[in-house]
């Protein structure tokens, strides 16, 4: 049986059903998980389907996370979307289910689920949904197909990154002309911003350090944050902007938390493969686009020398 239709099998069968998604949620998460909760209850409106996590007041226009305090999990499904690794699930106890199914396209960390769908060729945890969608032959509304959409288009930066494949533009050209999305003025939600995230990315283009072998960085405290009015999510969704500057070959953004007390490290290349770094910093990610949560500014500056050192070794390759 394919594997897509295994789990809708399995969600006919369960009467509640929780979506969770990582830490620090982004486009393609949030994307993922409301749409998947959408179809989910437009198809079984008897079900209680709940999507949970911490807001992400950057990306609210997505949908307003649900509490399930009191709800009784033990009976119930959990689809965990998005997320290589237990300690990054945002929301929910995969202890606490009868059952998992896990939907995601980084590299694997932890084997958590009972039916796992892992694919790293895909662009995105929302392109897996659409593949959901259309291998159970489920027709889509305008809202799942914005969601979708948005999905996609904020995990490939506009279908710039290197994992955009032929089948993501198969499948967005299947969606767009079975929903008649008008994708071009989605874009505002997901791309405006106020003046302060220009001043503060001003900030940050006068204010990186590069090393001599390529690598680029900038540690920004809540101390400045506050100064620009702009909260660590901000900073990292200013990252991919430096994919196209000549001199620059690994690119880090740390942001200090100061609710987790954590630094949190963004982590972009265009050479070497990054995610076995970050994951010795408890971290990881995909090749080229990876994260690390750091306890102290110490360990920023071991990171820094650990991508300093990649890089170097990688130029000597190269």
């Amino acid at each position: 049986m394919n594997i897509y239709k295994q789990i809708f099998k399995v969600i006919k069968k369960y009467d509640t059903i929780v979506i969770a998604r990582h830490i620090g949620a982004d486009p393609d998460a949030l994307g993922a998980q409301f749409a998947l909760k959408n179809i989910i209850l437009r198809l079984f409106p008897d079900k209680n389907v709940y999507a949970v996590g911490n807001p992400a007041s950057r990306f609210k226009f997505f949908g307003n996370n649900d509490k399930i305090d009191d709800i009784n999990t033990n009976k119930s499904l959990l689809i965990v979307v998005d997320t290589p690794d237990l300690k990054r699930i945002d929301g929910a106890n995969p202890s606490d289910f009868e059952y998992i199914i896990k939907i995601d396209h980084h590299p694997i960390i932890d084997k958590y689920g009972n039916i796992e769908v892992i694919d790293d060729s895909a662009c995105s945890a929302s392109q897996l949904i659409l593949e959901f969608v259309y291998a159970n032959n489920i027709k889509l509304t305008k809202e799942e197909g914005e969601l979708l959409y948005l999905g996609i288009v904020g995990d490939t930066d506009r279908f710039l990154h290197d994992y955009t494949s032929t089948r993501t533009f198969e499948l967005v050209t299947k969606l767009l002309k079975d929903t008649g999305i008008d994708f071009t003025s989605l874009y505002k939600n997901l791309y405006h911003r106020p003046i302060s995230e220009v001043k503060f990315e001003g900030y940050i283009y006068n204010n990186l350090t590069l090393t001599d072998n390529g690598v680029a960085y900038i540690k920004l405290t809540d101390k400045i944050m506050k100064e620009y009015g702009v909260d660590s999510a901000a900073a990292g969704n200013m990252i991919n902007d430096l994919k196209f500057v000549d001199e620059i070959i690994v690119w880090i953004f740390f942001s200090e938390d100061v609710k987790s007390n954590l630094i949190r490290a963004n982590i972009r290349s265009i050479g070497p493969y990054v995610n076995e770094t970050a994951t010795i910093f408890g971290g990881g990610g995909h090749i080229y686009a990876s994260g690390a949560r750091l306890k102290s500014w110490e360990d920023a500056d071991k990171l820094i020398e650990a991508y300093d050192e990649l890089v170097k070794n990688y130029k000597k390759l190269n």
